[in-house]
């Protein structure tokens, strides 16, 4: 019941910020949204604690990053720098998933895929042909971590092809919401802003967390 404390605190935190959100409350986003992951990390660690696996650590290092951005994106509106601090911290949260499961697919020996290369291609050559003419300075920084991201992505559809498809499933689904997140943050950042758009971000990237977390959790205690 005690582990469960941990994502339960990981929900109610999400929750509360999205309702900060709503009613533009930015003090109960502050006190809300650094502790999502934090809550999310704990939760993985004390699922895998007990688990001799070298895979735990790209999630607990991609949690970290991730926790640094979203502190450092609460301070965007004061100073331009922080967006560009939290993007590369976002960058380096999904290097650490491009590891997790590059790793996981080796292990598992699935084979390379032209087509899921191919989706990401589509994917990533539509969305920054669509930004580009928004992005003025930001374009190389959007650029590569679009790059980045779709990479992660791409490696998470390779998850539903180990044998575990359940754990698989839960990770790809993260990841698939993990880049609605990211793509709907930079249409509202540099193309056009629109009402729902800050809950809809945070409700996909909270639950793109947990997602890849669960699955994650799932695969390395079945792998054991």
């Amino acid at each position: 019941m005690k582990k469960r404390l941990w994502i339960i605190g990981f929900f109610i935190a999400l929750v509360t910020d999205i309702v900060g959100i709503q009613t533009e409350n930015e003090i109960i986003q502050y006190l809300s949204k650094p502790l999502i992951i934090p809550f999310l990390a704990a939760y993985f660690f004390i699922e895998t604690g007990n688990i001799s696996s070298k895979l735990q650590k790209w999630i607990l290092l991609a949690l970290f990053f991730s926790w640094g951005g979203d502190v450092l994106l609460m301070f965007q509106g004061q100073r331009d720098i922080f967006f560009l601090l939290g993007l590369s911290s976002f960058l380096l949260a999904h290097i650490f998933y491009i590891i997790f499961f590059y790793k996981v697919r080796l292990a598992e020996k699935v084979k390379r895929s032209i087509w899921l290369l191919l989706v990401i291609i589509i994917y990533y050559a539509a969305l920054i042909t669509w930004l580009s003419p928004y992005l003025n300075e930001m374009k190389w920084p959007v650029r590569i971590y679009g790059v980045v991201i779709s990479i992660m992505f791409m490696l998470a559809m390779y998850m539903l092809y180990i044998n575990n498809k359940n754990a698989g499933k839960w990770m790809m689904t993260g990841a698939l919401l993990f880049v609605i997140s990211d793509s709907v943050l930079a249409v509202n950042k540099f193309y056009q802003a629109f009402e729902v758009a800050g809950i809809v971000i945070m409700l996909t990237y909270g639950l793109a967390q947990f997602l890849i977390a669960e699955g994650a959790i799932r695969y390395i205690r079945s792998s054991n």
